[in-house]
Order: structure tokens, then sequence, then C-alpha cells
């Protein structure tokens, strides 16, 4: 007993217990990603990466370079998960068309089996995010208004309130999110495109990923019950659109008014 209470009072004995501590905080955090992580995983064959590397080759490394460790016209895709190819190849924002100061959505020029084939390459150069799975998408038990406020919180300042898009600096852009699947907008949020920031599971849960979802799905399937959208860019722009538009028929309508007694 006197040497176990001496060496509680060992001046090493508080250093110790403090790594001990970080330790299993870190081990319980591993653990709880790599189980949200599972639930996302695709499962790829050594066929698929093979294909995948041709493709690769064949589309990619030019500016990517042999390997995807990158150069000075595009940046290492190792370590960006299949959820980051999945989402540039899928959306057609990749392969570019031309430099410019960011991808721009257009046809999509490879199949899905492609797709997954590209992605399971990449994947196999890094740990990644990867696909969402239909668990994870299923938005069945969404919270909507939780949605809603996370989504006017956290993305509406660049996409816009009603998810139609706006303007950045130098040239880019935050884009319309109307008409974009589930699996993508998912992919978006923890791959981080572009100047888009990556929340991950410990910013934003999964969970409240799918409320995000479900909110956007529902203002995709509302329309515009109030008349014309005219852009949806917000109070302000619309009450100028009237205002300007109103007494250009007061104008108009006092002109025909002077043409006449003349």
């Amino acid at each position: 007993m006197k040497a176990l209470s001496q060496s509680r009072r060992h001046p090493l004995a508080a250093l110790a217990l403090l790594l001990l501590a970080l330790l299993v905080t870190g081990g319980v955090y591993a653990f709880a990603s790599t189980a949200n992580e599972a639930k996302a995983q695709t499962t790829f064959s050594a066929d698929d990466v093979e294909e995948g590397n041709k493709l690769f080759v064949a589309n990619c490394a030019s500016c990517h370079g042999l390997g995807a460790s990158g150069s000075d016209a595009a940046p290492s895709l190792i370590g960006v998960g299949a959820a980051s190819v999945d989402f540039q190849v899928g959306t057609g924002r990749m392969p570019m068309q031309m430099d410019g100061p960011q991808a721009p959505v257009k046809p999509v020029q490879f199949t899905d089996e492609q797709i997954q084939q590209m992605a399971a390459y990449v994947a196999s150069l890094g740990a990644g995010p990867a696909i969402p799975g239909e668990e994870i998408l299923d938005t069945s038990d969404a919270d909507t208004s939780n949605g809603g406020e996370l989504f006017r919180v956290n993305c509406a300042m660049c996409h816009n309130a009603a998810a139609a898009g706006g303007a950045l600096t130098r040239g880019k852009y935050a884009p319309s999110i109307d008409g974009t699947s589930g699996k993508h907008i998912y992919e978006a949020m923890v791959t981080g495109p572009q100047n888009m920031p990556v929340f991950s599971d410990a910013n934003i849960t999964p969970e409240d990923k799918q409320d995000i979802i479900a909110f956007l799905d529902t203002i995709n399937e509302q329309g515009s019950p109030g008349g014309a959208e005219l852009g949806a860019l917000g109070p302000v722009s619309e009450g100028l659109f009237i205002w300007v538009a109103g007494l250009g028929v007061v104008i108009a309508f006092t002109v025909w008014l002077t043409s006449r007694s003349s």
C-alpha cells in the first residue's frame, strides 16, 4: 500500500493520466468516425480499381498527373476519397472543358459504371470520404424544419436562402442546388468542392445532413406558389424589380396621356 501511495504521488503520474485520457478520447472518436464511414463505404473490386486506373490515365492524368499526385494544372487526388470523384465526375464538372475560376456543371461524360471505377481507383490511393449508401440518404424520417435552420445558418450566405446560388469573389460562384440529387448534396458537404468548406460529421452529423437534404427536396417540390420567382434573389432585389417595372408602367401611361391631350 505504501508503494502504491508513493507511485500515485510520482511527478509523472499526472502526465501519465493525461496521456491515457487523450488515448481513450482519440480511440472513441476514431471508432465513431469509422462506424459512420462504414455505413457509407462502397465495396470496390480489384477489377474496378484496374479499370478505373485505365480511365484515369486516359482522361485525368494529363492534369492530375500519373498516380494522381497532382501537377501545376490540378491538385493531388490522394486522400480525397471516392465521394469526391463521384461528385465531380457525376455532375459533369470533371473533366473540365477549359481553365476557369471553377468547374461548371455540364453534361456527364461517363457512365455510372465508369464513374464508380474511377472512384474505386482514387479511393485505393488513400482513405477519404466514401460514396454515401442508401441508408445514409434515407430522408423518410428527416426533420425538414431543422434542415431549413441548418441550411440558413451554414449554407444560405453563399447559396441563397432559396438555394438559388449566388456570386462570390474573382469570378467564382455558389451554384444553384435546384435539381441536385441527395447523393451529390451529401457528397458536396463531406468533400467541400471548390470554394465550399468541408462539413464533417463532427460539424454536421449524418442525421442533420439528412435533414438538410430533406429541406432542399421540399423547396424543389414546392416550386414558386406565390408566382414568378424573379431569380429567387431575395426581397430587396425583387422589390427593386417591382419598383422599376411599376415606375416604367406609370411613365409609359403618363406619356400616352400627354400624347392624347396634344
